[in-house]
């Protein structure tokens, strides 16, 4: 087999890169083994985590509300992020190889930046959705009807789908003429940007930069929704109203703080501490983890999806 050095090579210009190299997590064999089964195990938790989810919230009619319908579409969003980067890096730990082919690489982009967009326009729906209910319960009904619902979600999934659309055929439409080596186990767009040898690449810097004020928006929103909701329950500090936000609110505030950190971090940490290993372990924490433990956070303090997904594995629906 040709080794990793052997496949390295410098590239005259973008329509020459057949593939790319992606990062390996481990040199030895057994090394790759170990990360090819601890990988296996995550996903395999993950898809059992959010199936049973997605499987509950569609079998239990209890469940047919905004918040488990948001919570429905987040598990569908979480399924398909992590199927997009698992499964390639353990075939390449399985098989010795770090090639992803350019096709490949650009649906990596692609379907990663979409379900990424639409995961935290979804997060931000979901914090309106709380903040309705909490704060202005008597319009719940009139505000999230199931209309509405449906269109909050469409722009959430039709936001994520263009933007994935913009950045990806800017992004491949740079000449690359660098190293086609990526220093990440997926492909991802800086890492990308680093192999273009022209100045192109300026704009897709500045796309980035809209959406990342774009986010940081959406943050805001977030935050002062829950400068609201938890204000609200501090002057009716009554039993059922901690119970409805520490039960409702707090999962959803366990995954937007998981999700945005890792990827702030990611994205805006100083140059002077950005090293590949590093590197690997932020991308691991924005698009490995959270699809792995979203479900076992919004299952541990609420008591529907608890019985519901109790009901879904003793067969109790069928």
């Amino acid at each position: 087999m040709t080794g990793p050095h052997a496949q390295r090579h410098q590239m005259s210009n973008s329509s020459s890169i057949t593939h790319f190299l992606l990062l390996t997590f481990a040199d030895t064999r057994k090394l790759q083994l170990l990360h090819f089964w601890l990988f296996l195990g995550i996903y395999l938790a993950a898809l059992l985590g959010n199936g049973l989810i997605i499987t509950a919230v569609a079998c239990d009619h209890r469940l047919h509300t905004p918040m488990y319908f948001f919570l429905l579409n987040l598990s569908l969003i979480d399924l398909g992020s992590i199927s997009v980067t698992l499964p390639k890096s353990m075939a390449n730990s399985l098989w010795d190889t770090r090639v992803i082919s350019y096709t490949g690489c650009a649906a990596q982009v692609f379907f990663f930046v979409f379900l990424m967009s639409t995961e935290y326009c979804l997060l931000t729906i979901m914090a309106y959705d709380r903040y309705v209910a909490i704060c202005k319960p008597l319009h719940y009904g009139t505000l999230l009807g199931s209309r509405a619902c449906v269109h909050m979600a469409a722009a959430a999934w039709g936001s994520g789908f263009l933007n994935a659309l913009l950045h990806t055929a800017n992004t491949f439409s740079l000449p690359l003429c660098k190293d086609n080596a990526l220093d990440q186990f997926f492909c991802e767009i800086p890492h990308i940007l680093n192999l273009s040898c022209s100045h192109s690449y300026l704009i897709e810097v500045g796309l980035l930069g809209v959406s990342v004020c774009l986010g940081f928006g959406c943050f805001v929103f977030i935050v002062v929704s829950y400068v609201q909701i938890f204000r609200a329950v501090m002057r009716n500090p009554s039993e059922q109203g901690w119970h409805k936000a520490f039960s409702t609110c707090l999962p959803h505030l366990a995954v937007v703080s998981l999700f945005v950190s890792a990827v702030v971090f990611a994205y805006l940490k100083p140059p002077s501490i950005s090293s590949p290993c590093l590197d690997l372990v932020v991308a691991v924490l924005y698009s490995v983890v959270p699809p792995a433990v979203n479900p076992l956070i919004y299952s541990m303090r609420n008591k529907e999806i608890k019985d519901a997904l109790w009901k879904v594995i003793t067969g109790g629906f069928f």
